[in-house]
């Protein structure tokens, strides 16, 4: 073994660099996955990010490129008269773009004037440009995907769901209110006091006051006072509940921004267990809301029954709540760091709480030591494992995704967030400056190479797990790793296309945290010993020195590299692929028990297609030594028996699916001589030469079942061949 093969196959093992080997390499600037290289200017790309968090009705969050798609569509004209427009305006947004992702904050319409002036053009070039912003659809705050978006993006789409809440909350507190009013005027109306002179003269006009005598209509009005009034418990229990109606404090009046943003505060948490306490400190005043709700929406309609209900409000305790009721009230916004001390616990606390809780799981990290002083790594133990344990709790939403793919799954993270129990959404972001690729490559190179893959899990949508559970825009989920194209120049500048897998190590190559896994191989020592990481992960070799695995990268200037792995990335990077297994079985890909299933009923059936065939058998009467068969019919029905017996008919010889037959009568009705049923009532050839190669094709193309296979013509002389091979083609 030379002396570079040698430090190559120990720093696999220990990944290290001898001692013997000199001072260590250091890996190229700005390594990066060689598929990645084509994405190196990414703010020169329409993709998903930066997103606009919309203010308004309509879709809550939307991509810069579709605002400006859509203000295009309205403002520009057709054809090439509105070229000139769309060039300009699609300027604008990669200005935009580009001061984002140098950290530019402000909304969507600042961001627009400010790129605008940045950009020092003529006057008709700002006319046009203020033409599109006027027909910007949407404004609101511009968000990179950066480490801080998962927090933003889900905050925001939280606080849409509450707004609608407290619009629905507010409209039914508000008819209660007005209704239990009324009833309280109407009774007050009646009322002597109501019936005194003076009460009765402040509910007329100052201009007529004087025509009627108010002293007198008091006389006459005064003995009906008290009739059909309220009793004193009735008119006490209206009374309570508009009182608690009124003076609630978890729904705030329509139209106060100022109102709604401090109430959602209210129920904002960064840990679980003052969340918890919060809850618990206001589930007196949520009893009392209930209770005012129901009481009130009763008397309203006049169906208060004291000795029926009043037993039932004075027992109601919170511990009585359904999910509806918890429903109706504002949801508990938890954000967690999967590196928390304790996360794992206080996650179990909240999912099983039976508090409306929605807890945002921010993942920074997808490796980790398994335990102190083992040396060893772990795949995700507590960030990418954490949601698949989440879906035993069985009643809670669960959804994971990496953060360059939350504006894809916006509908599906509302339905979450509108779940009738708990929720987790678990999201990947890395550490800001941790990668040499930018936010939204790093996020989506995550959930490529399975380090990260989104899916859901959905109570509300079915009972059982196959209905519940998704895969989420997961590419090629059948596959243990996306595969791509890579085209690429080589030494001597011919283009070579090969074709790779993104793969859990080639997602980990960009992350600084863990570059002393990797070793660079100069091309010159590009041997035979270097096997891709994929092709280690299916086959790892028993000597290292036969198969060290390496990936492709590209460094700053775009020069391709081969980068050599260690064993305890690789093994990191095989239980990546276990979890990415187990989440492929949920979604019945590649099920083990579905497959094991039908391996067995293929046995059994291939088994009983033995019996089926032997027991035609004994209908052939051997011949003795030297005979000849009597009958046709009979060398006829020994060799469908042969056929039978074979697992794979020639497909030039006609046959039948003996076995598939559902005796219609069809063929042998047609063809009496060429067709029979054997002692199964299941038809088979009796001679094939007794009629004739249409009768044939003919009897194939009306069998219900299609078990007929016509084979090749017998005989070349029959007339209309070409047209009967072409019709029998199908059942070739």
């Amino acid at each position: 073994m030379d002396s570079q093969l040698r430090s190559q196959v120990v720093f696999h093992l220990t990944g290290r660099v001898p001692d013997d080997a000199g001072a260590e390499q250091p890996l190229p600037a700005g390594l990066r996955p060689a598929l990645l290289a084509q994405y190196r200017h990414l703010e020169s790309i329409r993709h998903d990010f930066p997103v606009v968090f919309a203010r308004g009705p309509g879709e809550y969050v939307v991509s810069l490129a579709a605002a400006v798609d859509g203000a295009l569509r309205a403002a520009a004209p057709q054809g090439a008269q509105g070229e000139a427009m769309r060039k300009r305006a699609l300027h604008t947004e990669r200005l935009i773009r580009d001061a984002v992702a140098k950290g530019a904050g402000g909304t969507l319409l600042q961001a627009w004037d400010a790129a605008v002036a940045s950009a020092g053009t003529d006057d008709a070039w700002r006319r046009e440009m203020k033409i599109v912003r006027d027909a910007l659809a949407v404004d609101g705050e511009l968000a990179e995907c950066d480490s801080r978006l998962p927090a933003r993006f889900l905050r925001h789409a939280w606080a849409v769901v509450q707004r609608e809440k407290v619009r629905a909350a507010r409209s039914r507190i508000d008819a209660l209110v007005l209704r239990l009013e009324a009833i309280l005027r109407a009774d007050y109306a009646r009322s002597a006091v109501a019936l005194q002179s003076a009460n009765l003269q402040q509910t007329f006009g100052g201009t007529h006051q004087a025509l009627f005598d108010f002293a007198k209509m008091s006389q006459l009005l005064s003995p009906a006072a008290r009739q059909g009034g309220l009793d004193s418990s009735r008119r006490a229990r209206i009374e309570w509940a508009l009182r608690v109606l009124r003076e609630q404090a978890f729904f705030p009046p329509p139209g106060d921004a100022g109102a709604q943003e401090a109430s959602n505060d209210r129920f904002t948490f960064d840990n679980v267990p003052a969340a918890l306490e919060s809850y618990r400190n206001r589930l007196p005043d949520m009893l009392s809301l209930l209770k005012a709700l129901h009481l009130a929406e009763l008397e309203a309609e006049g169906q208060f029954v004291e000795q029926l209900h009043g037993p039932l409000f004075e027992r109601m305790q919170s511990q009585d709540f359904t999910a509806a009721d918890l429903q109706f009230f504002p949801d508990y916004l938890v954000t967690l760091g999967s590196d928390a001390p304790g996360v794992q616990a206080d996650l179990g606390n909240a999912l099983s709480s039976g508090m409306p809780v929605k807890v945002l799981l921010e993942v920074q990290d997808l490796l980790e030591e398994a335990a102190p002083g083992q040396g060893r790594f772990s795949f995700g133990m507590r960030g990418g494992q954490l949601a698949f344990m989440a879906m035993t709790f069985g009643d809670a939403f669960v959804l994971q995704s990496a953060a360059s793919n939350l504006l894809q799954l916006r509908d599906r993270l509302q339905r979450g967030l509108r779940h009738a129990g708990p929720a987790l959404f678990s999201v990947y972001a890395p550490a800001d400056g941790e990668s040499t690729l930018p936010g939204y490559l790093a996020a989506a190179s995550a959930m490529q190479s399975r380090a990260f893959p989104a899916f859901s899990y959905d109570p509300g949508r079915g009972s059982n797990g196959a209905t519940r559970f998704s895969l989420e825009n997961n590419p090629q989920p059948e596959a243990d790793w996306p595969l791509e194209s890579l085209t690429y120049a080589d030494q001597d500048l011919q283009a070579v296309t090969e074709e790779l897998a993104f793969t859990f190590v080639d997602f980990l190559l960009a992350d600084r945290r863990h570059s002393q896994h990797f070793a660079a191989v100069p091309r010159a020592h590009w041997g035979a010993g270097l096997v891709s990481a994929r092709q280690w992960l299916e086959s790892p070799p028993a000597d290292p020195s036969t198969g060290l695995p390496f990936i492709l990268a590209v460094d700053d200037a775009d020069l391709l590299c081969r980068v050599v792995v260690d064993e305890r990335m690789m093994r990191a990077a095989q239980r990546c692929r276990e979890a990415w297994h187990r989440l492929q079985e949920l979604g019945g890909i590649h099920d083990s028990r579905a497959e094991a299933l039908l391996a067995r009923e293929r046995a059994l059936w291939a088994e009983q297609r033995a019996v089926e065939a032997a027991s035609l058998a004994p209908a052939v009467a051997p011949a003795a030594p030297g005979d000849q068969p009597t009958t046709a019919a009979a060398a006829a029905a020994a060799g469908a028996s042969a056929a039978e017996a074979e697992e794979v008919p020639n497909p030039d010889t006609a046959y039948i699916e003996t076995l598939r037959c559902s005796s219609c009568n069809e063929c042998t009705l047609a063809s009496p001589k060429m067709f029979a049923y054997d002692q199964n009532k299941q038809a088979y050839i009796v001679d094939l030469k007794a009629g004739t190669y249409r009768q044939l094709v003919e009897a194939a193309e009306s069998c219900q079942v299609s078990v007929i296979h016509p084979g090749k013509p017998w005989n070349p002389d029959e007339p209309g061949l070409d047209e009967l091979i072409e019709r029998a083609r199908p059942f070739l």
